[in-house]
């Protein structure tokens, strides 16, 4: 699908960029839909303009996350957010390198704000927080991603390492609720009341593998991995779980196109598609445990497969240089597998260009080591 125009973009970073910058040229920082709200699609994408930054530092980049943050968080750090959803958290991750970049109350204050809500959501008679206050005692993988890496390095700089032990209690829980032990990857969800009527009234799991929690959940474990470097004894069970899942979602990515399908374990089954943004979070996934020394060279091969199956199959040059990104599914609930083979597809959503520049910043760093 890639344009010709475009035959001399070579590298990751580069693409990231262009895609990036396409999303900024449409759309100010707090017209980004849902508009003038603190939402995690506006999170994850932002996320990854702040890995690009990284690698290059153009102030452009910076000053639009900080627009999007400065415009919604006032001067004492006073903003409106939802209190009753872990979702509500996973923007929180722009206050660290803002806080860090000038110094201001305002982004410490308002990471404070976002961490009470730990003290505060509902959870489920094992411990494990809902996912929102709608959907009673279920957990979805979803969840880890929106939460789990604010709280570690909320824990980190403030000096409170029990957040670092809830967090790593919440992802135990949740994986052991979730594994299907047949393909060794994750169902998307788990209700511990068993009372959801698409969860198995006897584990309480839902039945299908959906590729982008799945995503949320692999990138994750490895910035889990990352995080905590230098506590060996709470990261090396982590360890082990990552290297497992990346063996055996490689067995499932696409032969063909090099991308992973929206149920992720049933390529073959009637009405079963190719998804982008699940499949530039595992290809970060395999692109980072490389990097890492976690995972062996193959593994980054896999991940530039996927990486070139998104530029041949799912990304679309305009003459004008933008890029459009295809095949992202819109948010979903859980389900059968009807339900999500069934959901909207759409294009430039923030999750899923969000989840390539991440994925194109990994993959750079990776091929530049």
């Amino acid at each position: 699908m890639t344009h010709k125009l475009d035959v001399e973009i070579k590298t990751p970073l580069e693409w990231g960029k262009r895609a990036i910058e396409t999303v900024m040229r449409q759309y100010s920082p707090l017209n980004m839909p849902p508009a003038n709200r603190w939402h995690y699609h506006q999170g994850v994408f932002l996320c990854g303009v702040h890995r690009i930054w990284e690698l290059e530092p153009n102030n452009a980049y910076f000053d639009y996350i900080k627009g999007y943050v400065d415009g919604l968080v006032d001067e004492d750090g006073n903003f409106l957010f939802r209190r009753d959803e872990l979702d509500a958290i996973q923007a929180g991750l722009l206050l660290f390198p803002l806080y860090k970049e000038t110094g201001e109350y305002r982004y410490k204050e308002a990471a404070r704000k976002l961490r009470s809500l730990l003290d505060t959501l509902n959870r489920n008679r094992e411990g494990g927080y809902w996912h929102k206050d709608k959907y009673p005692n279920q957990m979805w993988l979803d969840g880890l991603y929106m939460a789990g890496p604010f709280a570690i390095q909320y824990g980190q700089q403030f000096n409170e390492g029990t957040l670092i032990d809830l967090v790593l209690a919440q992802e135990q829980l949740m994986r052991t609720s979730t594994k299907d032990e047949q393909t060794g990857l994750y169902v998307h969800a788990w209700d511990a009341s068993k009372q959801a009527d698409v969860c198995d009234p006897v584990t309480g799991k839902t039945t299908e593998v959906w590729g982008r929690a799945l995503g949320w959940y692999a990138m994750t474990l490895i910035d889990f991995i990352d995080l905590l470097e230098t506590e060996l004894q709470k990261r090396e069970p982590l360890i082990e779980v990552f290297q497992a899942l990346m063996n055996r979602l490689i067995a499932y990515q696409d032969e063909e196109s090099g991308l992973w399908y929206q149920v992720v374990d049933k390529g073959n089954e009637e009405g079963n598609w190719l998804e982008s943004s699940c499949s530039c979070l595992f290809a970060y996934a395999l692109a980072k445990g490389n990097r890492l020394g976690l995972l062996d060279d193959l593994a980054l091969k896999h991940s530039e497969k996927a990486f070139n199956g998104l530029l041949s199959h799912s990304l679309e040059v305009a003459t004008d240089g933008s890029v459009s990104l295809h095949d992202i599914c819109i948010g979903t609930s859980i389900g059968r597998y009807q339900d999500y083979i069934n959901r909207p597809t759409t294009v430039n959503d923030l999750h899923g260009v969000g989840a390539f520049a991440l994925c194109a910043a990994e993959l750079e760093k990776a091929i530049r080591q």
